[in-house]
């Protein structure tokens, strides 16, 4: 991948960011990338050397490598940081980089750092609990002991004094701990199971010039397009309708001194946070369309 620096950020940062440290230990996958779209997983492998990133882009990433260090400073008997474990399952070898292991006499907690905005620590992320998941799979494999307890500490690079004091489900501070549910080692197998299946078919597809599974709506984080009918002249909407139809009916019904608003959906991981877009046909027809 190359790192380009359009925006003149300083030396010091962008030679970090060409420096990365980050490794999966020989795995066939990692814990991050079983969680990610096969699609895109496998557009990363064949482009590898045409991806362009911006260093301005990656500034939060280097923010989140950043805590490792913290978390080697602070640690106490009992904890284990920054560990990376190894299991085999269906032939596949499954690595994952564990922030924070915490050991009881009987058990293991298993804390995880974000670096993240307030409306992640607001809204459900399912795939953090995912991840988690995955994690507590691997300790309870290779460690023979259970995790009792999973948690996201999230570092909230947006928060605002202001508004945990005037807005309701506000975080308190700008560091918040998430607990995450805990599965059945059933359900966590299964999932696994899952995961390795839908990567080991894109790979056989992109292996034998086949045609990559399209990510799903999910995948993609899409946001549908929806049609609001609000005052005119005004901001906030008085109703909001995924339906056109539906829309105009009401809006014939509340009268002239309203008017319809079309709020375009998008796939935000696609415009945002993909960086394989430029070589993904489904974003070139998706976008193209739009267009």
């Amino acid at each position: 991948m190359k790192i380009t620096n359009k925006c003149g950020l300083p030396e010091t940062i962008v030679n970090a960011l060409k420096r990365p440290t980050y490794s999966k230990g020989g795995a066939h996958m990692s814990a991050t990338e079983l969680l990610s779209p096969p699609r895109m997983v496998q557009l990363r492998i064949a482009n590898a050397d045409a991806i362009e990133m911006d260093a301005s882009d990656m500034v939060w990433a280097l923010f989140g490598t950043a805590i490792h260090g913290v978390l080697e400073h602070g640690k106490e008997d009992g904890h284990i940081v920054e560990q990376r474990l190894h299991t085999e399952i269906d032939g596949w070898t499954i690595s994952g980089a564990i922030d924070l292991q915490t050991v009881g006499a009987t058990d293991i907690t298993i804390s995880d750092y974000k670096t993240t905005g307030v409306w992640a620590v607001m809204n459900e992320k399912k795939d953090w609990e995912f991840q988690l998941n995955i994690y507590a799979w691997l300790v309870e494999r290779v460690k023979k002991s259970p995790v009792s307890n999973l948690e996201i500490v999230a570092i909230i690079r947006d928060w605002k004094r202001r508004d945990s004091e005037i807005k309701k489900d506000y975080p308190d501070a700008p560091i918040k701990t998430i607990p995450i549910a805990v599965w059945e080692d059933e359900r966590q197998d299964q999932f696994i199971r899952d995961r390795i299946h839908l990567h080991a078919d894109a790979m056989f597809q992109a292996q034998t010039g086949g045609s990559l599974p399209l990510c799903s709506d999910t995948d993609m984080w899409e946001k549908p397009t929806t049609y609001a009918v609000k005052k005119i002249g005004g901001v906030r909407a008085n109703k909001v309708f995924y339906k056109r139809a539906d829309a105009e009916a009401y809006l014939a019904e509340v009268g002239d001194k309203y008017e319809l608003e079309v709020r375009d959906g998008e796939r935000t991981r696609c415009q945002n946070y993909c960086n394989v877009r430029d070589f993904c046909s489904q974003w070139a027809e998706y976008n193209g369309g739009k267009e």
